[in-house]
C-alpha cells in the first residue's frame, strides 16, 4: 500500500450497521509512501494507523 499526504484512507466496516470510515492522510511515516499513516477523521480525531487488508487508499484529486 502506498499513499501521499491528502489521500483518503477508506476502512471497510465489519459490523452490520457500521459503514465504511474515511480518514484524510495527514502524514506518511513509512519509506516511499508506505504505512504507518497519521490520519484525521471527520470528527477531528487523529490516529496512527497501520492499515489492514480491509483498507484501501483513494488518491486525492491532483490539480
Amino acid at each position: 500500500m502506498h499513499a501521499n499526504v491528502g489521500d483518503l484512507l477508506i476502512i471497510h466496516g465489519h459490523v452490520v450497521g457500521h459503514g465504511d470510515r474515511k480518514a484524510e492522510i495527514v502524514e506518511v511515516r513509512g519509506p516511499d509512501g508506505t504505512p504507518p499513516y497519521l490520519v484525521r477523521y471527520d470528527d477531528g480525531h487523529e490516529q496512527l494507523v497501520y492499515p489492514g487488508p480491509d483498507s484501501f487508499v483513494e488518491p486525492a484529486e491532483r490539480q
